[in-house]
């Protein structure tokens, strides 16, 4: 279920600010983002997967702590990342 590495180095890429930038906000943001709707699609299937549904939960937590981080940091940093990723904000 977790992402493939070939999957995690694009989004990487499509969300880095630099070129080495591996763990900028952003990025943490779109990874968390593809692992939670990878992860809802496992819990439409199997609702019964109480463990998965826990760690769904965790992970929107940390990915809505880092957008609340960003936007206090950088309004025009989290506005592009929304946008690049299409949640509803």
């Amino acid at each position: 279920m977790a992402l493939k590495t070939k999957e995690k180095t694009k989004i990487i890429k499509e969300a880095s600010i630099h070129e080495k930038d591996t763990g900028s906000s952003e990025v943490q943001i779109a990874l968390l983002s593809k692992e939670i709707d990878k992860l809802a699609l496992h819990l439409r299937k199997h609702p019964k997967d109480l463990h998965s549904k826990k760690g769904l939960i965790k992970m929107v937590i940390t990915r809505k702590k880092l957008l609340a981080y960003l936007k206090k940091n950088s309004e025009k940093r989290y506005s592009a990342i929304v946008k690049k990723i299409g949640l509803k904000k």
